[in-house]
């Protein structure tokens, strides 16, 4: 679906991937899981694009549910992949995480663990080789993505600011649906290696002005990164003034 223009969504509410369109090419911004990947190319068309348009693929971090189609657009069309150096071996495969569930509802669990079946979510190809980035890179990606550091979901969390399409992409920084609860609106991410220092990484928001917040999961929120940040804050516990 298209967000607004040269901005598109492929999934839905509980796993999403995104596309920024421009003159010069798609950048792809996570890969979500492989099992999108028909949603993905449907969508190019729909552009009036096809994979032979895509640069790059920028993921928010290396978990599994993000890594989906990556490998295969690595591996079969020679297509760079970006992570933070920190979450490099993550995304290789290298580390494994042990998450805590923490508090869950049956029914949105279930509905996020079918989907992820249905999916292929079970059954994500490592990325066999990287190009690591760091805080405040920007890349030689269309619409220029500017890598801010966000560690606390995973070490090398980022995310991704393109002025060009008004948005920054958060990837599990926070997230605008649960998907072990089913709650709606912007609060912490599930799976938090280090939640207080994801809540802590808000911060390096602060002054982007952006008005679209795009997670990994849960509904776009196009209500500016300050009223985001400032209802997940809340929502930890840390009232903001």
């Amino acid at each position: 679906m298209q967000l607004r223009p040269h901005l598109h969504r492929v999934g839905n509410d509980i796993v999403a991937v995104y596309l920024v369109d421009t003159p010069e090419g798609v950048t792809v911004i996570d890969a979500g899981l492989a099992g999108q990947w028909s949603d993905f190319t449907a969508e190019l068309a729909a552009m009036g694009r096809s994979v032979d348009d895509v640069r790059g693929v920028v993921l928010t971090h290396g978990d599994s549910d993000h890594l989906g189609f990556a490998e295969r657009l690595r591996r079969d069309h020679d297509i760079p992949i970006y992570v933070h150096e920190a979450d490099a071996a993550r995304a290789r495969g290298e580390v494994s995480t042990k998450p805590e569930w923490g508090h869950l509802k049956l029914g949105a669990t279930a509905k996020f663990l079918w989907y992820a079946m249905r999916k292929n979510g079970l059954r994500t190809t490592p990325v066999a080789e990287v190009v690591p980035v760091h805080d405040g890179d920007v890349l030689d990606l269309p619409g220029s993505p500017r890598v801010i550091g966000m560690p606390g979901h995973s070490p090398g969390s980022i995310a991704i600011h393109v002025p060009a399409v008004d948005a920054v992409f958060v990837g599990d920084a926070l997230t605008t649906r649960h998907v072990l609860t089913g709650a709606n609106g912007p609060q912490p991410a599930p799976f938090t290696d280090d939640p207080a220092g994801a809540i802590t990484s808000l911060q390096h928001l602060a002054g982007i002005g952006a008005t679209w917040v795009l997670p990994g999961h849960g509904t776009p929120w196009d209500g500016g990164v300050d009223e985001a940040v400032r209802r997940v804050t809340e929502a930890a516990g840390h009232p903001t003034a």
